[in-house]
């Protein structure tokens, strides 16, 4: 895809993923509108868009104004969420007007006013629930363990009744833990490495919860990488694909490494999962990804020892935006 031609959309344009993507995009001479509406708790952050030639609205998906933004865009990479799986057990109805209800607010919108854009959704892994089977492929059965899974899976569901009953062309990427610049870390209300860079750069202890779960984290600029290449492949569209990332380590490996790469000055200590965390623990996790690899020749270049070091210098020197 040309993106120098491209008007873009990216829902959650603040927030971590979505912002990284805006860089991108404006990188490669993209028009870019960027919407978010910096719900309390989310990712967003306006230190996150610094530097980045975007048009910025500052908007609810839930309640504003869509059809506007959607207006003759060839694309829409749709990152608006509410993440928090903790929030979702808590508030299951705002869970689902952001995931589910806003979701079909937007495919109303942009069948008005860009019936042709590709769109590519981001998806998660948490609602095939606690794995009966590792790697993860796509055919694994669903079964979310918490409302925010349920809601997820909604709402991806909702755009691939769009393509199938609408023919536009869609992709959704079902995410594994991300990582890298502009995640929050004041806590771990996106993931629990975010607290932990929070804690070692300021020489505080973490915990680890459990320890021996494994996961396949996926730096952001591979994440970046995805979602480019899921709008201009074509053999994409229509599909639901896993993303995975560096080779699966357990949370006790990934601390360690973070503790190390932060210059050993931090440390953890381990202990049981809390009662109400554990009810939603899918314990280990890693995707089997090869039929996006395969559709697209996309593969993770940044390991997990890079990645983290990468993290921890990136925010040396903007920490305090981030608290």
């Amino acid at each position: 895809m040309d993106w120098t031609r491209a008007k873009v959309l990216v829902t959650g344009g603040a927030g971590f993923l979505g912002s990284n993507l805006c860089h991108a995009l404006a990188e490669r001479g993209a028009k870019v509108t960027a919407l978010d509406g910096f719900l309390f708790g989310g990712g967003a952050n306006p230190a996150n868009l610094d530097g980045c030639q975007v048009e910025l609205v500052r908007a609810d998906i839930r309640e504003g104004d869509l059809r506007p933004l959607c207006e003759g865009v060839d694309v829409i990479f749709n990152l608006a969420a509410q993440t928090s799986h903790m929030g979702g057990q808590r508030d299951p109805l705002a869970d689902i007007a952001v995931n589910a209800v806003a979701q079909v607010r937007l495919i109303q919108a942009a069948r008005e006013a860009a019936p042709h854009a590709v769109v590519v959704h981001a998806s998660t892994r948490q609602f095939y629930g606690r794995p009966i089977r590792l790697p993860v492929d796509e055919t694994h059965p669903v079964a979310p363990p918490d409302a925010n899974g349920v809601s997820k899976f909604a709402g991806e569901q909702y755009w691939m009744i769009e393509h199938r009953t609408a023919g536009r062309p869609v992709v959704s990427l079902r995410l594994t833990n991300c990582y890298g610049p502009r995640l929050r870390i004041r806590d771990a209300r996106q993931t629990f490495l975010g607290i932990w860079i929070r804690c070692v750069l300021e020489g505080r202890p973490f915990e680890v919860w459990g320890g021996s779960q494994l996961r396949d984290m996926a730096y952001v600029d591979d994440v970046t990488q995805a979602f480019l290449r899921a709008a201009s492949t074509p053999a994409c569209h229509g599909n639901v694909y896993n993303l995975g990332g560096s080779p699966p380590a357990s949370l006790l490996e990934i601390a360690e490494l973070t503790v190390r790469e932060a210059g050993g000055g931090a440390h953890f200590t381990t202990r049981e999962f809390p009662q109400d965390r554990a009810a939603i623990d899918i314990g280990s996790y890693h995707a089997d990804d090869s039929a996006f690899r395969a559709a697209t020749g996309w593969a993770p270049e940044v390991s997990l020892q890079e990645g983290i070091a990468r993290s921890l210098d990136w925010y040396r020197t903007r920490l305090a935006a981030y608290l």
